[in-house]
């Protein structure tokens, strides 16, 4: 009797067709067009009529196996790969949304994402109301007649706060929502928001499913019926990724359980380590039991992720300091790495928002966020420690 294979099998064991050399790993497809038998057949691949390959800017079989593994682990219909999670984010809204159009998006999300909401699609009379992830029950005021999208990241950047992604489903419906999940920090091996309700997933590649800071790449996957307007809009726009990043990125989902294992224990150490340290203000990691939102972290993450965010005493001075002072940790603008990655928001990847918008979301001047490697969890603590102590 057959049954569902489990998440790792399907991430090493979902490829496309192997073709007459019977290669074990999938080839790279460098090509920018397909060949067609005859006239019928071309004429059916760009009618739609069968699945045939068209253009590397619409369709390769690299990018196609990338979108079918993503698929598998999310529960989702379909998908499509984009050159960057930015682009997926810019994309995806772009294909959904029309002028007049309006947005409920909680605050606390990623720098570039809230460009393109406040400076970006104001442009095109696409209006977006934030909301506080961590009051939910007031969501109902931002609800307009013209409201279209629900958008969330769970766990959110930098901050690390969550939302009831059971609670946010039933809330989507009840007001005829489209619900989209950023899951960026969790993953898909963490965490399936498909599950609970939400319409489209997305993802930025670049960051735990590549998993070493070599390429780029995003992933949007969800109901069919969304992701054909997605393809139709990006089939024209062109954000579609490169064949070879798409090959890197689904390799590196053949190792994203493991690597995803050492990241959360790693994590969890590390976050019970500072909790205890004097020049530390405050801890959030969502499987400590000190997390606002610990218990629905339990009930809907396998584990607490990667990310590991801290006020450092002392503030915006401190925290300088605190990076001046790292020796083996990274200082750079990337997470989801297999090397530890340390970064102060207020002054790097937020610091075009006024200090009015990174008050409000919580990025405060002694904010530090830890995206925390597959190094030996005693030389990451070691390293972060001895910063601390010399930030002081």
């Amino acid at each position: 009797m057959s049954q569902e294979k489990k998440f790792e099998t399907q991430a090493i064991r979902t490829q496309i067709a192997t073709t007459s050399a019977q290669e074990h790993a999938t080839p790279l497809y460098l090509t920018s067009s397909f060949l067609y038998q005859d006239a019928e057949e071309m004429r059916a691949a760009f009618a739609g009529e069968n699945d045939k390959n068209i253009y590397s800017r619409f369709t390769n079989p690299n990018y196609q196996e990338l979108v079918d593994k993503v698929c598998l682990m999310e529960g989702a219909e379909a998908g499509y790969a984009f050159a960057t999670g930015m682009s997926a984010i810019f994309s995806t809204f772009a294909a959904l949304l029309s002028a007049g159009d309006h947005v409920v998006s909680c605050r606390s999300i990623f720098g570039s994402t809230h460009t393109v909401f406040q400076k970006i699609f104001p442009k095109w009379q696409i209006e977006t109301t934030y909301v506080d992830i961590k009051t939910p029950a007031s969501w109902q005021e931002a609800i307009q007649p013209n409201t279209k999208v629900l958008y969330v990241e769970t766990p959110t950047n930098p901050g690390v706060d969550l939302v009831d992604l059971e609670w946010l489903g039933k809330f989507a419906k009840q007001n005829e929502l489209i619900l989209i999940v950023d899951n960026c920090f969790a993953t898909p091996y963490l965490q399936q928001p498909i599950k609970y309700g939400a319409d489209l997933v997305i993802h930025s590649a670049t960051k735990f499913m590549d998993g070493q800071g070599r390429v780029m790449g995003g992933v949007t996957v969800g109901r069919q019926d969304l992701i054909d307007e997605v393809y139709a809009f990006s089939r024209s726009a062109g954000p579609a990724i490169s064949p070879f990043n798409a090959w890197v990125i689904s390799k590196s989902l053949e190792t994203l359980g493991l690597r995803m294992d050492r990241h959360c224990d790693n994590a969890l150490k590390l976050a019970q380590f500072l909790e205890g340290h004097e020049r530390v203000a405050w801890v959030k990691y969502p499987f400590l039991p000190s997390h606002p939102m610990h218990e629905v972290a339990k009930k809907q993450m396998k584990a607490g992720g990667g990310m590991v965010s801290f006020g450092i005493k002392g503030g915006a001075e401190n925290g300088k300091q605190f990076l001046n002072n790292i020796a083996m940790c990274s200082l750079t603008a990337n997470l989801g790495d297999s090397r530890t990655i340390v970064t102060h928001p207020w002054s790097t990847t937020h610091a075009k928002l006024s200090e009015e918008e990174r008050q409000k979301v919580d990025i405060t001047p002694e904010l530090i966020r830890v995206s925390t490697g597959l190094e030996h969890v005693d030389d990451i603590i070691a390293d972060i420690d001895q910063a601390l102590n010399k930030a002081f």
